[in-house]
């Protein structure tokens, strides 16, 4: 049985200003888009043109944010990503037309991807010996309060008004702003000592790279529950439409009760391929019930769909569990920031692909389109045991290599 609270004080601060931070996101994952549709009344596809465009500069900022915090000290900059988060979301309110909407979203957008990796030297630092069983604790504890977030978000949107929209918008700035605060009772971690060599070497590092894609092309399964199982439960099947806030609710308990208990074997990067490797089997095999819940009784469908999300839920901790080991084991001590920044940009390709993609495929497509996004889930699964070995004998040659520059050294 889990602990219900971390071991040490710095991992508890870290949980606190988690959990207050994804209370806050939880609101604008709920309603963020409908502010700015129904309260300040832009055209959807301007919305989602504001959204690619700061999807796509988040991706460079996390990189650059993870080497600062490498370099510079990972608190801090954490900080200020989470204080330029506050500041730009509190900003949304004066966002009346598409480009002021722009700014303020890149900035806000930006600052999520920068701190993502900014945090990821603390989550290594604090983390105990298992720094990715305490990733996994904190992802259980995001479940939380994003669930918290969303059903306060609900209160807006049933009132529906300019002013309760604006008060969530508020909310989620003041939550930003006192995850920053709370951050400042986190012991200071000193930056790690900078080796010799090229600056930027997890984008040399051609392994890690490969995984990226590989895990980006995973992540794309985040989506299949909040954009491709809504719309084809509403449009393709007899199902009851309230099923769907009935699946996020399954998948959200289970990946609180499960999260920190599928992650706790898999413990080295052999095992976290393994787990890719299944993460990709239970895809496919969601994937196919989903597709036989069109042309069912309503029940029937229901059935089926509740059970894909069981399966796909399993999946979705195996592939969690899989990157938070390989991410943070094949990433060198000095570069934590820097790769875990790297590691988030196939997160953040999926964010920015997953939704068109999956549209086209399984719902225009309708049914064979989830066989092909099944089967591309299981081939990238396939692929990772093969991508970690290789980035396992590359990193054994490393000392091997050092050992023969310091023999040959002048003493």
């Amino acid at each position: 049985m889990p602990h219900l609270l971390p071991d040490t004080r710095p991992q508890r601060i870290l949980a606190a200003s988690n959990f207050v931070y994804t209370v806050g996101s939880g609101l604008y994952l709920t309603a963020g888009v409908l502010y700015f549709t129904q309260a300040v009344h832009l055209p959807a596809g301007q919305v989602g043109l504001g959204l690619a465009i700061a999807g796509t500069i988040a991706l460079a900022a996390g990189v650059a944010a993870g080497h600062l915090a490498d370099r510079h000290g990972a608190r801090g900059v954490y900080v200020v990503t989470l204080t330029i988060q506050a500041v730009a979301t509190a900003a949304f309110v004066l966002a009346d037309s598409f480009w002021p909407f722009v700014i303020a979203v890149c900035a806000a957008t930006g600052a999520k991807g920068a701190g993502l990796a900014a945090r990821s030297p603390l989550i290594r630092h604090h983390g105990g010996e298992r720094p990715q069983e305490f990733r996994a604790y904190l992802r259980a504890v995001s479940n939380i309060g994003i669930s918290l977030g969303a059903v306060l978000a609900g209160w807006a949107v049933q009132v529906g008004t300019h002013t309760s929209y604006q008060l969530l918008v508020i909310g989620n700035a003041i939550a930003f702003a006192a995850s920053a605060a709370v951050m400042f009772l986190l012991p200071k971690v000193a930056p790690v000592p900078v080796e010799k060599g090229p600056r930027w070497i997890a984008l040399r590092d051609r392994p890690y790279l490969v995984l990226t894609v590989l895990d980006g092309v995973m992540a794309i399964q985040f989506k299949v529950l909040t954009v491709a199982i809504p719309l084809w439960l509403v449009t393709r099947t007899e199902a009851p439409h309230w099923l769907i806030s009935g699946t996020m609710l399954l998948n959200t308990l289970l990946v609180i009760g499960f999260q920190i208990r599928a992650s706790r074997n898999i413990n080295t990067p052999t095992a976290g391929a393994t787990a890719y490797r299944r993460s990709g089997v239970a895809f496919l095999m969601a994937c196919a019930l989903i597709s036989m819940s069109a042309g069912l009784p309503g029940w029937a469908a229901a059935a089926l769909i509740l059970a894909a999300v069981i399966v796909h839920t399993i999946g979705e901790l195996w592939h969690s569990a899989a990157g938070f080991e390989v991410s943070f084991a094949l990433a060198p001590q000095h570069a934590t920031g820097q790769y875990l920044g790297v590691f988030g940009l196939g997160a953040g390709l999926a964010e920015a692909v997953g939704p068109a993609l999956l549209i086209s495929l399984c719902i225009t497509w309708g049914r064979p389109g989830w066989y092909v996004v099944g089967a591309i889930f299981l081939l990238a699964g396939l692929a990772a045991p093969l991508t970690v070995s290789w980035a396992q004998r590359l990193q054994s040659q490393v000392p091997a290599r050092n050992d023969v520059e310091n023999q040959a050294a002048p003493t």
